[in-house]
């Protein structure tokens, strides 16, 4: 079972990235150290109401320094507190949660759409191979310039402002572009998506799936998928995100 901890983290800095996009890095002891990309953590809030965390993907870390980076949108009362918080402040967090993707040596599609951008950054640091980058926004950017500087960068935005017009797959047919593996993180349509064409292109995927999850250990059930094989915990078809994910071989899971 992989090691998880409980820490006061100490907020180092926070900044607004983009509209509604916050970045924070946080000072951990030991979880910066253990974590892989495509790993979570569990964000406490100090407002007592606000009982269960929140699951946020981590974007970076620096281990020399045993720091962690969070990018995150606000998207309710939780991630409003969070925005909220300035440097020196802390925050009480678990981590790190779920499994991380695999780091194989294949020419690889990194895609990441939405808030499921953040965690592929890491990816894209610690990948050792050839890796093509593809990115797909609604509207505004952030991030960008971070991945451009870890491998070839494609964009996608719904309205055409920037990059190709539409969204990740259009973006991979319109330059042409081909993989050995496919890892991505996003919203469930571009997951879906994204697993058909990696069927009809035979090419081996990897996906990270976004939910909204409660306790972050699988003991409460609150954000499973389905699978194709039957769990031997609750002897139905389906997986704990939280816990058997958040990554998943692309043929494991149904949407």
């Amino acid at each position: 079972m992989a090691e998880k901890y409980k820490e006061q983290a100490v907020i180092i800095r926070q900044e607004e990235i983009s509209y509604g996009i916050y970045s924070m890095w946080l000072k951990t002891d030991r979880i910066a150290a253990l974590a892989k990309p495509g790993q979570f953590l569990s964000v406490y809030c100090h407002e007592g109401s606000r009982l269960l965390p929140r699951p946020i993907s981590i974007c970076e870390t620096d281990r020399a320094d045993r720091a962690v980076r969070i990018v995150y949108r606000v998207a309710g009362k939780g991630t409003e507190e969070l925005s909220g918080m300035r440097t020196g402040g802390s925050l009480e967090i678990v981590g790190p949660l779920g499994n991380g993707f695999p780091l194989k040596e294949k020419k690889a599609f990194l895609i990441g759409g939405g808030i499921g951008i953040p965690p592929m950054l890491q990816l894209a640091k610690e990948l050792a191979c050839e890796k093509q980058i593809i990115l797909g926004y609604r509207d505004f950017l952030f991030l960008h310039k971070e991945f451009k500087k870890q491998g070839k960068l494609y964009v996608a935005t719904e309205d055409g402002s920037y990059g190709t017009e539409g969204n990740v797959l259009d973006a991979i047919r319109e330059n042409g572009l081909d993989a050995e593996i496919i890892y991505a993180c996003g919203p469930a349509p571009m997951l879906r998506a994204i697993k058909a064409y990696a069927g009809e292109k035979k090419i081996e995927c990897w996906l990270s799936l976004e939910e909204r999850m409660a306790c972050g250990i699988g003991a409460c059930l609150a954000c499973v998928c389905k699978s194709k094989e039957r769990d031997s915990h609750t002897n139905v078809n389906n997986k704990r995100i939280c816990k058997e994910g958040p990554v998943f071989r692309a043929e494991e899971v149904e949407f």
